[in-house]
């Protein structure tokens, strides 16, 4: 094997080697949002082990969302007819998995033939179907997962809270009215009746399987897995299939409610793409404030940015409120020499240069940010005004600068002083500002919007 620039911990290889048992062969860094790496370990007798590692460097004591939770729920859905990769091995030593690589392509919004892509579609929804259907008491993940939900409220809300405990410690010091505002309005408004708890994914959609042809060969990312309501998958793939448009979701639904039996609500869908949005956000919103963050910061920009605009746009068809986006700042603003010129220069002189996928997209991404960071100079305080301006109509009192503005409509919120419908369209004029603001990273996510739901 050509030698590998990494910086995996001491040993790791070690360990995947005597998986095989073999030499690794191949060792590629993946390109995507969360640490993984391509690996072949070539047996003595010639054969490979194709694998895919995963790792947490960082695990935490205590989460709803962990690697060690995939492999054990991949293990436990290994014997079943839901299609997942298969778990060569966990280390807890590393806190790393090794995965089988499993053939077919995760890029369904790439397929050009529309027949074929609800064919894909419609696969998968079986294989969903399957999933909510299988008997939890047979799958041994009491222990991994904990206890399973006993009302619809907790069904609904249990991850929610997990992940405001997870994070509390951001949070505390963290002012974002649509994160407050949207964990209440989830409670406010949570399911009064669920058909049955199920195993869900959690994080389910377009990219999130493999397909090869025109059937799934795996529903791969299960850390987000756990005991539900089966509904709040049919959320998930909402929200997967705005991030990853794939041909709609009509009819889809009802094919689901066709094979596993479980009722499907258009109610449901809504409000489940409202809480995987909410509760999605939160880690994403502190990893945009993380320093020195291994990830890519482009594409969380993206995620919060356009995420935080389709959060109000899904609250705001839940409730039946029409929202629009507001005037933008005069684009005639000064640019920044410096940082228009470290764009030029990444973009013409250093990015043809770097060959690898993985360093070629960091590269990128860092383009991103330096235009970010020029949009930034240019027009935050035009947009923090705007944002101000209007707090202050909807207070009925202008505050002084843009952090009392937070302060005093969180204030607000948490005392449920405002009426629904002008916070909501309050909310959206600012997502709609800030998405506009940071357009660089908006723009790897370009035209997103909700597919129509039956």
């Amino acid at each position: 094997m050509t030698e590998t620039v990494h910086d995996l911990p001491e040993g790791l290889l070690s360990w995947v080697g005597e998986l095989g048992p073999g030499q690794i062969t191949r060792l590629e860094r993946h390109v995507a949002r969360r640490e993984a790496w391509v690996v072949d370990v070539t047996r003595s007798d010639g054969s490979i082990l194709e694998g895919f590692l995963r790792l947490d460097r960082q695990p935490a004591a205590a989460s709803n969302v962990s690697l060690r939770r995939e492999a054990a729920i991949c293990r436990a859905l290994t014997p079943t007819d839901v299609p997942v990769p298969a778990l060569l091995g966990w280390s807890e030593t590393y806190h790393a998995a090794l995965f089988s690589r499993v053939p077919g392509s995760a890029d369904l919004p790439s397929v050009t033939d529309p027949r074929r892509q609800r064919q894909i579609m419609e696969d998968f929804i079986a294989a969903i179907a399957r999933l909510h259907c299988l008997d939890i008491d047979a799958l041994g993940l009491d222990a991994e997962l904990g206890p399973r939900p006993t009302t619809p409220e907790q069904a609904a809300l249990g991850d929610l809270d997990a992940q405001l405990h997870n994070f509390a410690a951001f949070l505390q010091g963290y002012q974002d009215p649509l994160l407050s505002y949207g964990a209440a309005w989830l409670r406010r408004f949570a399911p009064a009746s669920v058909a049955r708890i199920s195993l869900v994914q959690g994080d389910t959609g377009p990219v999130n399987f493999l397909f090869s042809g025109n059937r799934v060969s795996a529903v791969v990312d299960w850390e987000w897995g756990h005991w539900g309501d089966p509904m709040e998958d049919l959320g998930n793939i909402c929200v997967r299939e705005f991030w990853n448009p794939s041909g709609g979701l009509t009819g889809l639904f009802e094919r689901y409610e066709s094979l596993s039996g479980i009722p499907y609500t258009r109610a449901a869908a809504q409000y489940y793409r409202i809480q995987q949005n909410v509760r999605g956000m939160i880690p994403i919103h502190a990893a945009c404030h993380q320093p020195g963050l291994r990830e890519s910061l482009a594409w969380y920009l993206s995620y919060r940015y356009v995420g935080d605009r389709s959060t109000c746009e899904a609250l705001a068809d839940a409730m039946g409120i029409a929202v629009e986006p507001p005037a933008m700042p005069d684009t005639a603003a000064a640019t920044s020499v410096l940082l228009t010129a470290a764009s030029s220069t990444l973009q013409r002189d250093v990015l043809p240069a770097v060959t690898t996928p993985f360093a070629r997209s960091r590269v990128a991404d860092t383009c991103v940010l330096v235009a970010c960071a020029e949009r930034e100079q240019r027009y935050a305080d035009a947009v923090r005004a705007a944002c101000c301006e209007d707090i202050g109509r909807l207070l009925g009192t202008r505050p002084k600068h843009y952090a009392q503005a937070l302060t005093r409509l969180l204030s607000a919120i948490h005392e449920g002083q405002l009426a629904d419908e002008p916070l909501i369209q309050l909310l959206a004029r600012k997502a709609y500002r800030e998405e506009w603001l940071y357009q660089p990273a908006a723009a790897l996510h370009p035209n997103r919007r909700w597919a129509a739901l039956d």
